[in-house]
């Protein structure tokens, strides 16, 4: 913009400077003009007094003629300061103020003396040969009494005089011109700085606007097309400041669901480049996005399937889906999808992939499989005993009162199995479908651990197993006194179940999270035995409904094979957490964590 300032401000002081030159050019030379005009002037006025004062009918010789008008001549010219020459009819000089007249030649063919006989006064401006400068001469002719013209009177004036007066002008003309020159800078200067200012802030501004500083705007100017201009820019401005505002929400809102998707998303460009990677993405695939990103997709150490998957994609460009197994980083089933990205012009740019984790689904469809099948098996049981038993005394051994008793026993143990596991299938239903409305309200731990302890002490004193509570005298729980009571009981059971005889199975209780007052946010609840402990590859599926360690211990024992999964059920629906600790031969340790207050 200082050379655009510096282009304007030249160019208006060459304009004004080349107008004031043509000016003062046009100026000097009417001044010029007006003053020889003036010289000639009075030199006609000046012919015309010498010529009306002086005698020019002298008669003599020649030489006499000359004497007389040559000291005429000067006589004049002491008085004027001029050059006077007398030129007779003929055209030989008789009198001259600065030269002999016998030197001179004739002056009859001289412009001034010619134009002089034809329009009554000549003038002319030429180089005098005798004085060596140029000179101004003026004519005029002299006649009698009889109009006769006898000769002609020639003054003449150097042009030295013209000259300096014509410099001193033009000095005056050049100072004039300078200043005003001067001027001029300056005014155009200021003309330029005004003119420019406002360009330059509209310059800044679109600058910081194309920096993305939409908030940045032109100051208001008049009302003309500079200012409408900012105007513009200012509207612009705003336009992009408001559209900018709308991207970033959408890109904020795009960056949140991509973000926060269950389902990784990758995007493959159009020269093979993996470009967008979201965290699910990256868990799935176990890579971050530094990784991956920029790399081609067969760079990128992915599962051989899964690039080959890819390449058919680009390949046919048609979109692609199939489930895989993945193995790392965990072993885990995918439901991927591929589709080719298209823009309007239908030019293929790339591809999109959409990672689904259905490991969760398929082992929830193989545990209800698993359920289905187990729940046939554990009927089948009961209900075969009941039939087989029911034949038998039907065939004869009801007349066997000691048979008989014995088989009714079986039957009816049976039917109490049957009747046990039914119930626990529709509790195990119920919490599932959360149809169980829980009421929370305050438990006190002592009193209520002990009234679970002493429903199990009969069963526990029938194996001589030593039942133990351990819990201080202040503890308080907000919580549902029932499912809480089945819980223990549930657990107790089991420890009683699954503990030798003269083993020990002990419930203790300790706070957690204590502040500095004293009060705590949470309890854990432990109940342990000596029983004969899980294998550790056990663990993680013991909370698995029908999942049983000894599979013929756990029937002889009476149990059902749910009641770890209602435990499990109901601790998370009091906003809790249960793991197990075992070891094989030492014993089980099932460890809960409650919130104090829901």
């Amino acid at each position: 913009m200082t050379k655009f300032r510096a282009k304007l401000t030249l160019i208006l002081i060459l304009l004004i400077g080349c107008s004031m030159l043509v000016a003062g050019i046009f100026m000097a030379k009417v001044l010029e003009s007006s003053h020889v005009n003036s010289l000639q002037e009075n030199m006609e006025r000046e012919l015309h007094v010498i010529a009306s004062s002086g005698v020019w009918d002298y008669q003599g010789t020649d030489a006499e003629l000359i004497k007389y008008y040559t000291a005429q001549a000067h006589r004049l010219k002491d008085a004027t300061t001029e050059r006077l020459t007398y030129v007779r009819a003929d055209g030989k000089v008789l009198g001259d103020s600065d030269q002999l007249p016998e030197q001179m030649d004739n002056h009859l063919t001289r412009p001034e003396i010619t134009a002089a006989a034809k329009d009554g006064i000549g003038y002319t401006t030429r180089y005098s040969d005798t004085l060596k400068e140029n000179m101004l001469y003026a004519a005029i002719p002299v006649k009698n009494e009889a109009k006769v013209t006898i000769g002609y009177l020639r003054i003449s004036l150097s042009l030295a005089q013209v000259d300096k007066s014509i410099r001193s002008l033009w000095y005056f003309l050049i100072s004039g011109l300078a200043i005003l020159f001067v001027v001029a800078g300056i005014v155009s200067y200021r003309i330029a700085k005004g003119i420019t200012r406002p360009i330059e802030r509209m310059t800044k501004v679109a600058q910081q606007i194309t920096n993305l500083n939409y908030e940045s705007r032109v100051p208001a100017y008049r009302n003309d097309e500079v200012g409408e201009l900012g105007q513009a820019i200012n509207r612009m401005s705003e336009s992009l400041q408001g559209q900018m505002a709308r991207i970033q929400e959408n890109e904020r809102r795009l960056q949140g669901v991509m973000e926060n998707m269950m389902s990784g998303i990758m995007m493959i460009d159009r020269e093979e480049r993996i470009m967008l990677l979201n965290p699910s993405a990256e868990a799935i695939l176990g890579f971050s996005s530094q990784e991956l990103l920029g790399k081609k997709y067969n760079e990128a150490k992915q599962q051989y399937d899964f690039t080959k998957m890819i390449q058919e994609c680009i390949e046919l460009q048609e979109p692609i889906s199939d489930e895989m197994m993945f193995y790392y980083p965990a072993e885990r089933i995918l439901d991927i999808h591929l589709s080719p990205i298209a823009h309007e012009d239908e030019e293929w740019s790339g591809v999109l992939i959409v990672l689904h984790d259905i490991t969760a689904v398929r082992r929830l469809e193989r545990m209800r499989s698993e359920f289905v099948a187990n729940v046939s098996h554990e009927l089948k049981t009961p209900i075969a005993a009941v039939k087989g038993f029911a034949e038998t005394l039907l065939a004869g051994a009801l007349n066997d009162k000691e048979t008989a008793v014995s088989f009714l026993q079986i039957i009816f143990d049976e039917s109490e199995r049957l009747n046990r596991l039914i119930g626990d299938i529709l509790e195990l239903s119920k919490i599932e479908s959360k149809r169980i409305p829980m009421n929370f309200s305050p438990v006190y731990l002592p009193e209520f651990l002990e009234r679970s302890l002493s429903v199990l002490r009969k069963e526990a004193e029938k194996k001589h197993i030593e039942l133990s509570m351990m819990v201080e005298d202040d503890m308080y729980i907000e919580a549902d006194e029932d499912r809480l009571r089945q819980i223990i009981i549930n657990l107790l059971s089991n420890g009683i179940a699954y503990t030798q005889d003269g083993g020990k199975v002990r419930l203790r209780v300790e706070p957690l999270e204590t502040n500095v007052d004293g009060d705590y946010e949470r309890l854990r609840i432990i109940v342990s035995d000596t029983g004969m402990g899980i294998p550790k590859k056990d663990l993680p599926r013991i909370f698995e409904r029908f999942y049983r360690v000894d599979k013929a211990r756990s029937r002889s024992s009476g149990g059902t094979g749910l009641g770890l999964s209602i435990v499990k059920h109901l601790v998370e629906m009091h906003k809790g957490t249960i793991r197990v600790e075992s070891e094989v031969g030492v014993g089980t340790k099932f460890i809960i964590e409650l919130p104090v207050i829901h």
